[in-house]
């Protein structure tokens, strides 16, 4: 039996980060949390990039479209501030918009924060490769991963991607037909 890797890019969108001024957390806290949760043998794809549309667009279509990601997952760029344009590079690259996630990890983190509802993280799908946007901040990654991740295995299914499987004593990812924790 051979046994697939799974690439998944993550994208750090961060002016200081991009530039060395700053440590890049985001990225690595996605990538925690990911070998925390997925059984199934991935390799992270990652790439560091300054708060520009243009250029967050083409990582994103480099990673779907030549790279063969299934899914990507970015962090920053999601507020309200001018420089914010993650979502609009997301969208001008996205053939679908998913808006159940952003509604949900907003939900998830106006728990913890007020200002959850100035967030405008979405996802969405380009071909066979998911998009995901995450806040900057480490805390809210996993916090927004672990509201939403549950359905990601099913729609990369759905969209021809790659098989994810999760740890089930982590997170139980959802299946037609899958018995759920309760």
């Amino acid at each position: 039996m051979v046994v697939m890797t799974a690439d998944i890019g993550i994208v750090t969108v961060s002016d200081r980060a991009h530039r060395g001024e700053y440590e890049d957390r985001g990225g690595p806290a996605i990538e925690q949390w990911l070998n925390e949760v997925l059984s199934s043998s991935w390799r992270a794809v990652g790439r560091v990039v300054p708060d520009e549309q243009p250029l967050i667009e083409s990582v994103l279509r480099e990673l779907c479209d030549d790279v063969g990601c299934g899914l990507v997952v970015t962090t920053g760029g999601t507020g309200p501030a001018p420089r914010d344009v993650t979502p609009e590079a997301t969208e001008a690259v996205c053939q679908r918009i998913l808006p159940g996630f952003g509604e949900l990890m907003r939900t998830e983190s106006l728990k913890s924060v007020p200002t959850a509802i100035l967030s405008r993280q979405l996802a969405g799908t380009r071909g066979s490769t998911l998009i995901i946007n995450l806040p900057g901040k480490p805390a809210a990654i996993g916090e927004c991963l672990d509201a939403v991740f549950a359905a990601v295995p099913y729609c990369l299914d759905l969209i021809g991607g790659p098989r994810l499987e999760t740890n089930p004593d982590r997170l139980v990812a959802f299946r037609p037909g899958a018995t759920m924790k309760p």
